[in-house]
Order: C-alpha cells, then structure tokens, then sequence
C-alpha cells in the first residue's frame, strides 16, 4: 500500500512538473499592444513584437507563411509620409520605431508609434502598403520576469520603462531580449524558449567602455545579433559610445553576471541603431548602423581572429580601437534587415530629408 502510494504520489508530481513545463497556450483575440519597440520574426511567419510598456514579448501568427523564393526589390521613396497619408496624419505626428522581414514571405513590417504613444504595424510587400490588423488572431505573451518598474526615472528625471526591451531576436529557438531589469545591475538579457514556457534565463551584464574608461553595468544594450564564432554561439552586441562586446551565450544563464569582452570601440558621440549579418563569397560580415556615423561593415573573421580585449580607455576624441571596421559611404541608415542571402533592406534618410525604402544588394556593398 506505501509503495502504491509513493507511486501514485511521484505520477502525480510528474503531471504538475509537466503542465508547469508546457508552453503557454494559445489566445485568440485582440492582444493589448501598447508599444511596438522592437521586431523580429521566428518560424513559421510568427512575429515577436517587444512592448516595452507592458514589458512583455508578444509571439503573433500572422498567417504569412507562403514561401517566396525571389522578392522584388524594396523601392518606397518617402515611406513616411506614405504611412502618415494612410493613417490620416503627417509625418511630424508618427515615428518608425523598428523594421523586419518576414523571411517566408519577403514582407516588410514597420512598428510605427503615434505621437501620443499609439503603437501600428505597417506592411509593404511589392509595394503595397497595409496596417496588419491585430484583432482575432492567435497570440501567446511572456512578460519580462524583472523588467524596470513602469515609474523608474534616471538621474535626469527621464523615465526608464521604454528601455525595458531595447533589442529583440530569434536564434536557434530562443528569444533573446536586451534590456534593463530592476536588478541591482540592471543591463539585462533574456533567453526564452519559443513556445513560449516558464523558463526565463536572466543574465545581467557587465562591460569595459573603452571611451569612458570605465566598467559599466546600467547602460543597456542597444542592438545586438546572435551568431556563431568560432563554431560557439555568441552575442555580439553594441552600445552606446560605441563600445562592440561578445557575450557567449553558454554563460548567460539565470542569475549569472556576465562581464562580456569588449572587441572594439568604434567611436564615441553615437549610438548604433540596428546591426544584421550578411554574407558574400562565403564570408560573413556585420553591418551596423549609427546615429553618427556612417553605415560600418566588420568582417566576422576579424571578430574571430580577435581573441585579445580592451582594457584601456581610448583618449582621443571619437578614437577607435580593436577590431577594425570600414566605414561604408552610405550615411543617416536608421534600420537595416535582411531580404536574402543577396539582399538587405534598409530605411535611410536621405540627403533631400526624404526618408527612403530600399534595397541594397551584397555584391555592391561589401
């Protein structure tokens, strides 16, 4: 009789563990979006939407599953006076906050906020332009475990919750969020497995800012791309000032502090804004765009190469130091995505203050 009751006891546990293991089922509905930060695509046409406001990760299925093997180019002169006209405003009125491309379809999706906050997503596909409509849909939700509170401020009185997700992407199963927590050091990076489960790995990080001379532990990251190096799967990240840092992903387990290594300082006074990885004559480059600088291409066998760290802090004004980049004559990108192993998208403004739509191909650029 004990030893049936200890079976049936540990049966039991093993249900618990399991449901409390299962991915979080789908909703169907209207899921309430109040910010669109950041965008990236998984499988299966399913788009991940960063809500800094409501500091969670919505997985949406957008239904846009049909393989397109050659997309036409991305051509939209002044795309955003062509959104504001379609949403009945004008430009001043509404900001692009992030760009991606379903790789399945080949669409461009555009997170767009009003000026009072209001959170759209546009798509272009052949040039078409539509507002995806996030009503009665399937959708599941993870909410940041330690996400900055909705009321923290910075030292200057700034709120802090829209850097609650700063960055967001998909890598081999995982989603993986940068942002800043309510720990202690609050730089934090999360890997999530999608389906979405109860297991968040929260990592804090830490890195040497070679233009401040300093160890930093409160700056978020500000885009980051995952990737293999030296057959091992690495974070390579930016931030502010512009500091570049690898963070192997082996070490970002939960509660773990991480001290990445900081490669290169590729200047100060500027801030990335987005980076993706292209390839061209079977080598891999990361292209990074700035917000004072022009469009940067690094070699990742450079990165590979590069096994030493900054320890220093570079004097020199806007100096650079570490891996060596190129910077590429294309200035003002704002956001970059890939279209094909060929191709990347990429959001410009232009030198007549247009804000411009378009493609660039690998061949021309690196």
């Amino acid at each position: 009789m004990r030893q049936r009751t200890l079976l049936m006891a540990l049966l039991c546990c093993a249900i618990v563990t399991a449901m409390n293991a299962a991915p979080a089922p789908n909703t169907f509905g209207s899921p309430n979006i109040k910010s669109v930060n950041a965008l990236t695509f998984g499988p299966d046409g399913i788009l991940f939407i960063g809500d800094s406001e409501n500091a969670q990760i919505f997985a949406i299925e957008t239904g846009d599953t049909e393989m397109k093997g050659d997309a036409e180019d991305v051509d939209i002169t002044q795309v955003d006076k062509k959104i504001a006209e379609a949403l009945g405003t004008t430009v001043e009125n509404i900001t692009i906050q992030d760009m991606a491309i379903n790789p399945l379809s080949k669409k461009v999706y555009l997170g767009v906020h009003f000026v009072d906050g209001t959170p759209v997503i546009i798509t272009f596909d052949e040039g078409e332009m539509n507002k995806l409509d996030l009503t009665n849909l399937n959708y599941t939700v993870s909410e940041l475990t330690y996400a900055v509170s909705a009321d923290a401020e910075d030292r200057r009185g700034r709120p802090l919750r829209g850097w609650s997700i700063s960055d967001l992407n998909y890598f081999d199963g995982k989603v993986l969020v940068s942002g800043l927590s309510n720990k202690e050091f609050s730089s934090a990076l999360y890997s999530m497995t999608y389906p979405f489960e109860d297991d968040q790995d929260v990592a804090t990080l830490e890195i040497w800012h070679a233009a401040h001379g300093q160890f930093e532990t409160h700056s978020p990251i500000k885009t980051f791309t995952a990737t293999y190096l030296n057959g091992e799967p690495q974070i390579v990240a930016s931030y502010t000032c512009t500091p570049l840092v690898v963070f192997p992903m082996t070490m970002l387990k939960d509660s773990e502090h991480v001290v990445g290594r900081t490669i290169a300082e590729l200047g100060n006074r500027n801030t990335p804004l987005d980076i993706i990885s292209m390839e061209r004559d079977g080598k891999s480059y990361l292209l990074m765009a700035n917000t004072s600088r022009a469009l940067m291409k690094i070699s990742y066998d450079a990165i590979e190469a590069y096994s030493s760290k900054l320890t220093e802090k570079v004097e020199e004004n806007s100096g650079t130091a570490g891996v060596e980049f190129i910077s590429l004559p294309l200035v003002n990108v704002l956001q970059l995505d890939k279209l094909d192993d060929e191709r990347f998208v990429m959001l410009q403004r232009k030198s007549n203050g247009d804000l411009d739509l378009y493609t660039g191909t690998a061949n021309r650029w690196l």
